[in-house]
């Protein structure tokens, strides 16, 4: 098994590179593919931030790139349900931070915004705001 950085999949989505895109189909056409969350982070962060794709574009691609045979993705349960958690308003950041701390009592941040949110979804761990 194999594992791709986050240039590759991004050629493979952005097609900004006509060469590069093409290494990058033939890598996942042959499949049996191992992605790391944290290149699934970085690879929302440079679809959103750097091409400036919006947010439902990103949830999409990440939908799209987990769903491809042959691929296998580092923590596919807590991925998915930050997929979840993004088509309901929250940052796909925030989202896989939160579902990755599910088996804590609770996430503090100084980030208000992500704190309303995810008290109006009620989602688990709660965010809290951090104090001492």
């Amino acid at each position: 098994m194999r594992s791709v950085d986050t240039n590759v999949l991004a050629r493979y989505y952005l097609r900004d590179d006509p060469a590069q895109a093409a290494v990058a189909t033939a890598i996942l056409d042959r499949g049996e593919l191992f992605i790391p969350k944290t290149v699934l982070l970085e690879l929302a962060w440079v679809l959103q931030y750097v091409a400036e794709q919006p947010p439902t574009s990103v949830v999409e691609c990440l939908a799209h790139l987990i769903a491809l045979p042959g691929i296998t993705i580092e923590d596919e349960d807590a991925v998915e349900e930050a997929l979840s958690h993004c088509r309901r308003g929250i940052d796909f950041a925030d989202a896989l931070h939160l579902t990755s701390s599910r088996r804590c009592d609770e996430m503090v941040t100084f980030d208000r915004r992500l704190i309303v949110r995810a008290r109006k979804l009620a989602l688990a761990p709660p965010v809290r705001p951090a104090v001492k």
